[in-house]
């Protein structure tokens, strides 16, 4: 095999990989809003959750990306911890696809025949004016590019037929038993470690299988360690996560790992089984029975040889789920066993809860935990105005500097967790997205930049205050109960956002006369309370300095309705329903 040789294999593998890539960002942008509805689907139903994970998965074709989505909406909120599992469960069953499709398209039909005509196809749609035929431009560029570069891994791999002694040496490694088993075992599992990619180890276990180069029960082992190395992925996302995110990517490790257990133990029998139900269906050989060998990849033998493997990925992990899905508190408890509840639990209280799990695997879904954590953002937003409603009436000294310091710390929590989602936000742009993802995270940027003006907005009241008690002056109680009566209209004002965004979130956001409303209500308040007091000042009644500490309040809070009605008016112009 010369170095031209194993770089036309490489970049056969590169072909095939960023096909993958490309035909999966393409499903996701064709079918985002409906991707995003079906998310709903994840209940408590255990059923339910492995069916939406199969179902997710085989749409996305990349069950890496839908558990590394999992993990992100378990990192405290969207999904539980018993809910995720089931949906890991499902994208288990649900990855099988693709070893269908390159067992059948790739090698029995061969579709890279019709894959350059296609890019014709590809090319017109991805220069439509149109986004949604763009994306579906893409999705079919994506899947020619797959099935060439599998064509291309086929040819470039060499005959080891022309070199018996090389064949010989590949076969002794199939020739120690048991430990041969756990040797393909380990292989499929660095190898699937390496390429990050259990589809492209199984595209190479297939090619392998049918060149001959290993016998059926060895590919089924590799297929086995495949299975362990894939929630590798998972368990990176949730690296960067909190407790009950690295929880849930250690239930992906223990659903394969026991699967992996069980099958290793009855491993001739489950092979069998295997090979009886494919010499069943597709009426073929039996890939399992002694004797067996692949001649060619387009014999009888070759193509019994694929659909047996294709067969045992799915079966492995359609009996796995249907074991575990009964014992998915079980396994909740054990990994709550293994990864603590850390000791120092303040730690986490205002860490991001839904992006914060590691890559962005699905761009065109990650928007939705972007919009989860921005309402997040808005719900620990509107506490720090109750700290700002406390201060306001406290004349306790120590006790309102324990309000002040509150608002200083909400100020620097609003700007970290801008900070956080921003950079988020970077991470969803950088990938190939829709043209409704890119002007709805346009929108997103400008809402958490309002957001963070508003902690700045009450750490500016603290400030005010300060002042105030430095000058030895205090508010009457007429005075704040005309602050409080400012503040209630932005708590209503609060509320509005919140609804608003929610609607927003859900598809169902159409207008928000509701936020100009209570906007009006602010500003006419704040023009009242302001006009009285200037007419107080000249009158001599109220003294001068606190009526100006007063005023300041006053204008401030109208600056936060201002910041609160911006938030709506971005919404409107990026999601509401037309």
């Amino acid at each position: 095999m010369d170095l031209f040789q194993i770089f036309t294999l490489l970049g056969a593998l590169g072909m095939f990989l960023y096909g993958m890539n490309l035909m999966s960002s393409g499903l996701q942008k064709a079918s985002g809003d409906k991707l995003r509805s079906f998310l709903s689907a994840m209940t408590s139903n255990p059923f339910k959750g492995v069916m939406t994970g199969l179902g997710i998965t085989s749409i996305i074709q990349s069950s890496s990306a839908t558990t590394v989505m999992v993990v992100s909406f378990v990192n405290a909120g969207l999904l539980s911890l018993g809910q995720a599992i089931g949906v890991i469960m499902g994208a288990n069953i649900g990855t099988t696809v693709t070893a269908w499709l390159v067992s059948w398209l790739g090698f029995k039909a061969d579709i890279s025949i019709l894959a350059v005509p296609l890019m014709v196809f590809g090319f017109l749609f991805s220069n439509s004016k149109k986004n949604q035929r763009q994306n579906i431009g893409e999705l079919i560029v994506g899947f020619c590019l797959l099935f060439l570069g599998l064509s291309f891994m086929k040819e470039s791999v060499p005959d080891l037929n022309s070199t018996p002694e090389v064949l010989d040496f590949v076969k002794t490694w199939s020739s120690y038993g048991f430990s041969s088993v756990l040797i393909f075992l380990a292989f499929g599992t660095v190898l699937t470690l390496i390429l990050q990619s259990s589809s492209a180890t199984m595209a190479i276990t297939l090619i392998m299988l049918s060149m001959g180069w290993i016998p059926f029960n060895m590919a089924c082992a590799m297929v086995l360690g495949e299975n362990i190395g894939t929630t590798i992925t998972a368990n990176i996302a949730a690296a960067v996560g909190n407790t009950q995110a690295k929880r849930a990517a250690m239930s992906h490790t223990l659903f394969n790992v026991f699967g992996v257990i069980w099958a290793l133990v009855f491993f001739t029998p489950f092979l069998a089984l295997v090979g009886k139900i494919t010499e069943f269906i597709f009426g073929l050989p039996n890939p399992s029975a002694e004797g067996f060998a692949v001649s060619s990849p387009n014999s009888d033998e070759g193509v019994a040889a694929l659909y047996g493997l294709s067969m045992l990925h799915t079966m492995f992990n359609t009996i796995n789920t249907f074991i575990l899905v009964w014992f998915i508190k079980y396994i909740e408890k054990a990994v709550v066993w293994i990864i603590k509840t850390p000791k120092n639990q303040e730690t986490e209280t205002f860490r991001l809860k839904y992006i914060s799990a590691g890559p962005v695997a699905t761009p065109e879904l990650a928007t939705n935990q972007a919009f989860d954590e921005i309402i997040h953002f808005a719900q620990i937003s509107k506490k720090g105005l109750e700290y700002a409603k406390l201060a306001v009436q406290e004349n306790d000294s120590n006790k309102f500097e324990e309000y002040r310091s509150k608002l200083v710390k909400y100020e620097e929590i609003s700007d970290r967790i801008e900070y956080e989602i921003a950079a988020f936000l970077n991470a969803v742009s950088a990938a190939d997205i829709s043209e409704e993802t890119s002007k709805r995270i346009k929108s997103m940027y400008k809402i958490i930049g309002e957001l963070e003006s508003l902690g700045d907005s009450g750490e500016a009241i603290s400030r005010i205050l300060s002042r105030r008690n430095v000058h030895n002056k205090t508010f009457d109680q007429d005075t704040i109960a005309k602050l409080l009566k400012m503040v209630a209209n932005i708590e209503k004002a609060y509320d509005v956002m919140i609804t608003n965004l929610n609607a927003a979130h859900k598809g169902t956001l159409i207008e928000i006369s509701n936020a100009y409303n209570a906007e009006e209500q602010i500003n006419n308040l704040r023009n009242d309370l302001r006009d009285s007091e200037i007419e107080d000042i000249e009158s001599n009644i109220k003294n001068y300095q606190t009526s100006i500490y007063y005023i300041d309040i006053v204008n401030q809070l109208e600056r936060m309705g201002d910041f609160l009605i911006n938030i709506s008016q971005d919404l409107e112009w990026a999601f509401a329903q037309r």
